[in-house]
Parts: structure tokens; C-alpha cells; sequence
């Protein structure tokens, strides 16, 4: 074999050689682009936007065994109804980013009439008590029938106009941000029944509560995060910083356990801090 055949003997397999490499570079590419698609989409699935049932389906709440209560599964919250009470034990949602903003109107107040003990509307006319909401409706304005629902009286506590229109309100609203902040976050919020109230109102014998509670778990985050606050059915001396609790304080308080559903090292961790100034200071990217 001459040098000119030798040579382009060589350049067939330097070529032969570099189509193999590529080949096979691409080979190990292509698996690794579809190892990281199984691995992201493994994650979504529990993400909001995932095809998953929604987390707050999955964090219900263990009931104080000393309350009466009925398990109402609406379409965009969990209620549990206190018939003797004829207000809610606790009610849960979840609030996604997206659910923060919205232009339907604000509802009608109405009795639930599938609902034994299910107070009316009337009830708390002139009684110098607000139609409190547990889940607010600046929650539900992305939807017409969302917005509907969360003004059934089995959402209603008797609350006091000076913490309906202040601190709660306050609170309702930093939940909104923090929802934008952390995509979705799980919120518990209602009256704390320990001591048993003394006053009633309306023609149902409304019970009035002396405090309320919100819990707020941010599943999402990293880490997770939680957060809770007790407040006085009146004015809350010192605003939210005064009113901010852990979240096993607030189940001391109320009798409920939060959140069971979560490993106990997440749950664990979540219940025992309360970093009011960290929440304070988060905002939107």
C-alpha cells in the first residue's frame, strides 16, 4: 500500500471515529435531557399547577374532641361546622398565586339550607357584630361561583367590627402576598371556643367567640415554612407582631392539630417556629 493510500486510509477512520463520538455523544445527551424531564415532571405533580389532588385536600385538620362539628367539602374549602354553635369549628383552603386577584363582585350572604344549625344572615342584624368571613372573599374573586360560595353562613363568625376591618383584614392581605410569594400556601383560620363563649346573638342564639386563630403553612417553599396568630375578638393591641404565635401555640389554644398529614420532621419543624419579621419582609419577585 502506497503513503497516499495509507493516508487516506487513516483519514476514513479519523473520520469514522469522529461520527462515533458524536453519535454517541448525542446518544448520552438525549438520555439525559429525558432522565431530567421524568425528574421535573416528578416534581410538578406536586407543584400547584401539577394534575395532583390539591394539598389542601391532603393537610386536614384533627378536630378539638370536645366540639361538635360537621365536615362540609365545598368546592374551594373545607368547613367544619359547629351546628350548636351555628359557626365553623375551622375552615381550610388553599390559596395558589393566580387565586390572588381577580374582578368578580362581592356576594350575597345566604343560609346554607342543606346545612342543620346553619344560621341566618339576620342574625347578626344590629346585634354590633360583623358578618366575619373565615375564608375572605378578595380570596375568591377569580371566580364567580367561588365568590358565591365562601358568603354561605357556614363560613360566618360574629367578629367584631374593630378586628374584622383591622388586624384580620390586615392578615388576609399578607396571606395574599405570601401566596404570591411561595405559589400556594394552606391556610387554617377560626374561633378559638376555650372559655366557652357568653354572649349570642340573633334569633339562632349565634355564638360570639372572644378569639380567632390563623395558621399558614407554605409546603413549598424551601424550606417549608409556617406560621400562626391568635387574636382577641376586638382591637389587637400591637398588630400582627403581637398577635403572631407558633403554630402548636395555636393548637394549644384551640385544641386542633394542624397539618398531621405532613412528615413529622416538616410538620415538626414548621409548628415549633414563629419568624414573624422573616414573613413580614417577604415580597414578590
Amino acid at each position: 500500500m502506497s503513503h497516499k493510500q495509507r493516508r487516506r486510509y487513516s483519514d476514513k477512520i479519523s473520520w469514522f471515529r469522529t461520527i462515533l463520538l458524536i453519535g454517541v455523544s448525542l446518544v448520552l445527551l438525549f438520555c439525559i435531557f429525558t432522565a431530567y424531564r421524568q425528574i421535573d415532571a416528578q416534581d410538578n405533580s406536586h407543584s400547584p399547577s401539577g394534575t395532583n389532588e390539591p394539598i389542601g385536600n391532603l393537610l386536614l385538620v384533627k378536630s378539638n374532641p370536645n366540639l361538635c362539628g360537621e365536615i362540609l367539602d365545598y368546592d374551594y374549602f373545607h368547613v367544619n361546622f359547629n351546628a350548636e354553635a351555628h359557626i365553623p369549628n375551622w375552615v381550610c383552603w388553599e390559596l395558589t398565586a393566580a387565586e390572588t386577584s381577580g374582578e368578580e363582585e362581592r356576594g350575597n350572604f345566604q343560609t346554607d339550607e342543606r346545612v342543620k344549625g346553619c344560621a341566618n344572615s339576620k342574625d347578626y342584624t344590629k346585634s354590633g357584630y360583623d358578618r366575619g368571613h373565615m375564608v375572605p372573599a378578595a380570596d375568591m374573586k377569580w371566580s364567580d361561583d367561588a365568590m358565591n360560595s365562601c358568603f354561605y353562613m357556614t363560613n360566618i363568625c360574629p367578629q367584631s367590627h374593630s378586628l374584622n376591618s383591622g388586624s384580620w383584614k390586615k392578615l388576609e392581605e399578607k396571606c395574599r402576598l405570601w401566596a404570591q410569594v411561595d405559589s400556594a400556601i394552606v391556610i387554617v383560620c377560626g374561633p378559638i371556643f376555650e372559655p366557652k363563649p357568653d354572649e349570642y346573638i340573633g334569633q339562632n342564639q349565634v355564638a360570639v367567640p372572644k378569639a380567632f386563630f390563623k395558621v399558614i403553612c407554605s409546603p413549598y417553599s424551601k424550606p417549608p415554612r409556617g406560621i400562626g396568630f391568635i387574636m382577641p375578638n376586638g382591637k389587637v393591641a400591637g398588630g400582627l407582631q403581637k398577635a403572631a404565635a407558633t403554630i402548636d401555640e395555636v393548637e394549644a389554644a384551640s385544641g386542633h392539630d394542624f397539618f398531621y398529614e405532613l412528615p413529622d420532621s416538616i410538620e415538626n419543624a414548621i409548628e415549633s417556629e414563629c419568624r414573624f419579621h422573616y414573613w413580614s419582609t417577604l415580597k414578590p419577585q
